[in-house]
């Protein structure tokens, strides 16, 4: 007979705590920007766009190095995807404009909108 591994069975993966994690890189590395990020930090429930945003004005936008290869470890969820093509909705904006802005492919929107619309 085969054990079964119950550690592996009962191992839940939880999210990091984003607010922990920005309130300390803010009060050891970056205390100037205590009053931008306030608002943010606030919120008691962070969404992968508000993280986004608060990354980008801690640490600015970068280089685009430094860009390419951040946003090859992101991932949305599916409220994320629809807030995002909302936006593109609300403001008017082509599969392009929307790239632009959040750092995407427009074959990514592409597929999110005929996945989600």
């Amino acid at each position: 007979m085969y054990k079964t591994n119950k550690t592996r069975q009962s191992k839940k993966q939880t999210a990091p705590d984003y607010h922990r994690i920005f309130s300390d890189i803010i009060r050891f590395k970056h205390p100037e920007k205590k009053d931008l990020c306030a608002k943010l930090l606030n919120q008691p429930v962070l969404s992968v766009l508000d993280i986004i945003d608060l990354n980008n004005k801690i640490f600015g936008s970068g280089s685009k190095s430094t860009q390419t290869l951040s946003q090859k470890h992101r991932s949305y969820n599916k409220s994320a995807i629809l807030q995002m093509l909302d936006y593109q909705r609300k403001n008017g904006l082509n599969n392009s404009q929307l790239a632009n802005y959040y750092k995407l492919s427009r074959n990514t929107v592409t597929k999110w909108k005929k996945l989600f619309i």
